[in-house]
């Protein structure tokens, strides 16, 4: 598990080697921990099985577009900001970089300096939105561990209860198996203890704050 203070994880995903290397060096220096993706599968896969705090993404990327990636990776519940860098820079490549699910869009060539602080402010917006999350018709928030659907008044969680209801919620479009819940939130505990911390949460904010997957596992439940 990362500790709160672990360098900032970067997916950086850029099919210019000079430039990645040059990018790669410049932001190990301002003290990201970063990882190269050279085409668009690569950084898709990345994407997808690893967890990063930002992501900055070529949009002309061999092997899949990077408009296309960042879609993808939002319809499977990839939170982690976005910048684009592209040399489409007109407005309406921006708008469409931005309604793709970017947070950002900063046009090549570009400034290096530009760049870090667009960086270090989508760092700040997003450590400050993650201590709540989305729940189905309501939110969780981290630093109280109170929970609030439908309207009701927020319910508060144990420590177990808001760990896993939060894995759910990181990532809302993904199925996990009870081994992979198991290992994520209950590392010292049973085989049944997945099962039943999820019993815990639907009786506490209702049947439908956590999906079961037959055959699989759970997902985060969708409003009704």
């Amino acid at each position: 598990m990362r500790t709160p203070d672990a360098a900032p994880r970067l997916l950086l995903v850029e099919d210019d080697a000079g430039l990645a290397r040059l990018l790669s060096g410049l932001l190990g220096e301002e003290g990201y921990d970063v990882e190269v993706a050279p085409d668009g599968q690569r950084g898709l896969h990345l994407g997808l099985t690893r967890d990063y705090d930002l992501v900055v993404l070529d949009r002309g990327l061999p092997a899949v577009d990077g408009l296309d990636l960042l879609a993808r990776l939002r319809d499977r519940g990839v939170t982690a900001p976005v910048l684009v860098l592209s040399a489409l820079s007109n407005p309406a490549d921006r708008v469409d970089g931005l309604d793709a699910g970017a947070e950002d869009y900063l046009g090549k060539p570009f400034d290096v300096d530009e760049l870090l602080a667009r960086l270090r402010a989508l760092r700040r917006r997003h450590t400050d939105r993650a201590r709540t999350l989305a729940l189905p018709g309501g939110r969780l928030d981290l630093d109280t561990r109170q929970a609030a659907v439908g309207g009701d008044r927020p319910v508060r969680l144990s420590e177990r209860e808001c760990s896993l209801l939060a894995t759910l919620a990181a990532r809302p479009a993904r199925v996990f198996t009870r081994a992979d819940l198991r290992a994520l939130v209950f590392p010292d505990a049973g085989t049944e203890v997945v099962d039943t911390y999820v019993h815990y949460l639907r009786r506490k904010l209702g049947r439908h704050v956590v999906d079961t997957v037959r055959g699989v596992g759970y997902q985060l439940g969708h409003r009704r």
